[in-house]
């Protein structure tokens, strides 16, 4: 079977059934995984999937279950190192910055260079993680609260609470979708915090991957309409940048449009 054919097919059963596995499509069109896994692969660069654990998730559609924070990290690295880079050139010295939850802003802290005397608040373990172990100058605040597994948050009133009464030059903050001017994340609770955050910062950044535009999710927590910048990738489509840009300024690509 030519490589075309198996992409109309892989295409095709996910318009069928939103999310297909790869031992699924091995069997449907007779041939290896790492067959499979390259067609996945190729077809995620191009924008007509998402690559997610163990096969492929239909574009725009959101499942009921929220992806872990170990199946996230394996997803559109390049993507979400870009962006980390993006953001990472946005700190200056003796800034306070509030860091959100999600895995392309536990990227950031390798890229932060030549900046001293940061001060850097989150609700993220792994994002305070990133940040105790790279060679970063900054006092470090992780906002305690009750442990949300699934993302590896600190989530409830004490984190919120702990936020609200924090004022930032900075909050760059995570999404699981945008569709128009809603921002999307799959858990309320951090969706609220998140909003306490922004609310609170002089200068408000939304990341978030190219195949993140277009793309429902459970809750809106905030609107584009009230942040400054939207940090995503420079492969996303013109048609797609323009269309953003009515709601907020992007960063692509070290320049804000």
């Amino acid at each position: 079977m030519l490589k075309k054919e198996r992409f109309l097919k892989i295409i095709s059963e996910l318009d069928r059934n939103d999310i297909v596995t790869v031992n699924e499509l091995t069997s449907l069109l007779d041939v290896s995984d790492m067959t499979i896994r390259r067609d996945l692969e190729e077809l995620s660069e191009s924008g007509k999937l998402i690559r997610i654990h163990g096969g492929a998730q239909k574009v725009n559609v959101s499942p009921l279950e929220e992806a872990s924070h170990l199946e996230k990290r394996e997803v559109h690295i390049r993507e979400k190192q870009e962006i980390a880079k993006l953001a990472a050139n946005e700190i200056r010295n003796f800034d306070t910055i509030f860091v959100g939850p999600g895995t392309t802003l536990e990227l950031i802290a390798p890229y932060i260079k030549n900046v001293n005397s940061l001060r850097i608040v989150t609700i993220s373990i792994p994002v305070f993680e990133s940040f105790k172990n790279a060679d970063v100058q900054c006092e470090l605040i992780l906002a305690g609260g009750i442990y949300r597994s699934r993302s590896g948050t600190l989530i409830g009133a004490l984190a919120s609470n702990a936020v609200s009464g924090l004022k930032f030059d900075k909050a760059f903050v995570g999404v699981n979708g945008i569709q128009n001017s809603q921002i999307m994340t799959a858990n309320t609770e951090e969706g609220r915090i998140q909003s306490v955050a922004l609310n609170n910062s002089q200068t408000k950044y939304i990341v978030a991957d190219k195949y993140k535009l277009n793309r429902n999710d459970f809750y809106t927590f905030y609107s584009l309409d009230d942040v400054d910048y939207l940090i995503t990738n420079k492969s996303a489509s013109y048609e797609t940048i323009d269309y953003y840009q009515q709601y907020v300024r992007v960063i692509n690509d070290n320049r804000r449009n």
